[in-house]
């Protein structure tokens, strides 16, 4: 009933937005019965629904083709509708000062002086001047203001003229004036934020001093890349771009934090065989992150560890520099009775040793402070991916991004190399990090 009840209040609020922005961009702007109305009013209709079928299709596991023709309008929308309900919401105020504005700039025009040249006399000269200044009219003269309207005339000529034409002229200057240019900052913001998506991530670079770490691990390279998200819209050219920078950095390990699917192996499989070139000096490790439970867990770990990567599923290896490297499988997998087991990971482990884990999901830090982790490796929070998102991923996040310290324990989280949903990034811009171990000994 309470799940009911919330998507009838989701649905609710969906609306009443949809209409909102029709109202904005469609029924203020155009004429009533004109075809951009009609195109405007059809495409706030179609838009949300296929908005609804690509956030669906998936979990339906409705064919494959029909998840790439519904994902990109779809989702795209979801970013537009975002960004132009707040330009929107933030223009809303000036709407009445231009229309004021512009009111009394017409009132201030209708004021200004008449230039009058009046018959100058022998040798003469022009008067000007205002009305005051016009000679009056022979008694009983009939101008064009006096003439009556003829019986039964229709027009402006039957009935004085009225304020309300200019009025709704003003007011339409202002929507579209106003509309438009919330349209196209909303278009714009969404356009650059798919292109920062579409050209993949950028390297970053972090140093993380360990205390325990020895001297011969000083330096050591950890190319970390979560939440790849390969799906009915980010594919295998994705997949390569991801690999080529990684491969650039020339890291002495590579570790990819989970998400890396939206999809199953019968889709996506050809999508991630880029992955099988990643080379690093100590390997490619892959823990699972929560939509690996959404798409057939136990699949993409078989067939990421076919490509190469090794699979820590609650284990632990020990990386020749002189550290431990341990991975946990996501919370999401509490669901089917798998998640994470700590105490497998690292409950037998000498403590003396440096022990890094990796963990999709930041909320774990808890757990990895109890039991001696030095340094975690996350991702999940996208930084936020849509501004304002982050302040919303800082509720449900320990961490939103980059490195921070919990007691003894470091934690750092990525961005994420892809994005989920909207193939969109505002102000959480995409990474691969390069993480440089460095001994307090050297």
């Amino acid at each position: 009933m309470l799940l009911v009840v919330v998507l009838l209040l989701v649905l609710a609020v969906l609306g009443a937005v949809h209409w909102y922005v029709w109202r904005r961009l469609v029924r203020d702007v155009t004429a009533p019965g004109g075809t951009p109305r009609r195109l405007g009013t059809a495409a706030v209709i179609v838009l949300p629904l296929l908005s609804v079928a690509a956030l669906v299709s998936g979990r339906a596991d409705a064919p494959f083709l029909f998840q790439k023709v519904t994902a990109w309008p779809g989702f795209l929308w979801l970013a537009v509708l975002l960004y132009v309900v707040l330009a929107l919401v933030v223009t809303e105020p000036l709407r009445p000062l231009l229309r004021r504005a512009l009111a009394r700039r017409a009132a201030a025009e209708e004021r200004e002086p008449v230039l009058v040249a009046a018959d100058a006399p022998a040798g003469g000269t022009a008067t000007v001047g205002g009305p005051e200044d016009v000679a009056p009219a022979a008694e009983g003269a009939i101008g064009p203001e006096d003439t009556p309207p003829a019986e039964g005339a229709v027009g402006p000529e039957a009935a004085p003229p009225a304020a309300a034409a200019p009025d709704l002229s003003r007011r339409l200057l202002v929507n579209r004036l106003v509309s438009g240019t919330a349209a196209a900052v909303a278009l714009g913001t969404v356009g650059y934020g798919t292109y920062g998506v579409l050209r993949g991530p950028r390297v970053k670079r972090v140093t993380v001093p360990l205390a325990k770490l020895p001297r011969a691990a000083h330096g050591y390279r950890i190319a970390v890349v979560s939440d790849i998200h390969l799906g009915p819209i980010l594919g295998r050219a994705h997949t390569q771009r991801i690999v080529d920078t990684i491969n650039a950095t020339q890291p002495d390990l590579v570790a990819v934090v989970g998400d890396l699917v939206d999809g199953t192996v019968a889709d996506l499989g050809p999508a991630a065989e880029p992955l099988a070139r990643l080379r690093a000096r100590d390997g490619a490790f892959f823990v699972t992150g929560n939509h690996e439970y959404f798409s057939g867990a136990d699949a993409w770990v078989e067939h990421v560890r076919e490509l190469g990567l090794r699979p820590l599923r609650n284990a632990r290896v020990e990386i020749a520099a002189g550290f431990d490297l341990a991975g946990v499988d996501d919370v999401a997998g509490e669901s089917i009775g798998e998640g994470p087991d700590f105490a497998k990971a690292l409950g037998d482990r000498d403590r003396s040793r440096t022990a890094v884990l990796l963990a999709h999901q930041p909320i774990v830090i808890d757990e990895a402070v109890r039991h001696g982790v030095d340094l975690q490796l996350s991702g999940h929070t996208h930084g936020g991916q849509l501004w304002p998102g982050n302040y919303l991923a800082e509720l449900a996040n320990p961490t939103v991004a980059g490195l921070e310290r919990y007691g003894d324990t470091q934690l750092y989280v990525s961005r994420g190399a892809g994005a989920w949903g909207p193939p969109v990034r505002v102000g959480a811009p995409s990474d691969i990090t390069v993480v440089e171990l460095a001994s307090k000994q050297a």
